[in-house]
């Protein structure tokens, strides 16, 4: 596995929890059940969101089980992209309202090509996303109503993510301390915009 593709889990924003919550043992493997413990940093980067710039340099973990290694990446991060979730997330709300790219790119302050890229990647998956998160809007909800017909694949597979959303709010409150892009970066592992998730 090289070092683009290393197992990521995804954590909540608040580092100085995270870091207490590693230390201590509290969190799993995702693969295993077992403990997680520090092992070093991944590399730092540095992100995009709306107006400014967030720097990070999140914790690597090795499990105590399997001898696995994982990144432990916040909510707001997707791999591989310098634009945060709800950065992303607003462009593909915009695509499924029917803006175009180039206006989407202005109104975000974003290049052009950029934006394609989030979109195109985003579309080949649609069908896929709209799937897998209208399972979860069943699968959570306490009362779930599955999203309305949309009119194209792509609006119907940001509705399934904003429904998944909402249908988590329903059972879990807090969940609405996080967007709906953010709870699709946890659900997709950060890889909402990859060709392989989960």
């Amino acid at each position: 596995m090289t070092r683009l593709e290393a197992p990521v889990l995804t954590v909540e924003a608040d580092a100085v929890r995270v870091e207490t919550r590693l230390l201590a043992g509290e969190i799993e493997c995702p693969d295993c059940g077992s403990v997680l413990a520090p092992w070093g940093w991944a590399r730092r980067r540095v992100l995009r969101d709306a107006t400014t710039v967030v720097r990070l340099r999140p914790w690597r973990a090795r499990c105590s089980g399997c001898g696995g290694s994982h990144v432990l990446l916040p909510v707001f991060v997707l791999v591989r992209r310098v634009d945060l979730a709800d950065v992303i997330g607003a462009a593909l709300v915009a695509k499924a309202s029917g803006r175009g790219a180039r206006s989407i790119a202005v109104g975000l302050g974003r290049p052009v090509d950029t934006v394609r890229g989030w979109l195109r990647r985003f579309e080949r998956r649609a069908e896929y996303v709209r799937v897998y998160f209208t399972v979860l809007l069943v699968e959570t909800g306490v009362d779930p109503i599955p999203p309305a017909v949309a009119a194209t694949p792509f609006a119907a597979a940001v509705s399934a993510v904003v429904g998944a959303w909402r249908s988590a709010l329903s059972r879990w409150p807090d969940v609405g301390k996080v967007s709906p892009w953010q709870t699709a970066a946890a659900v997709s592992r950060g890889r909402l915009l990859s060709p392989t998730w989960p």
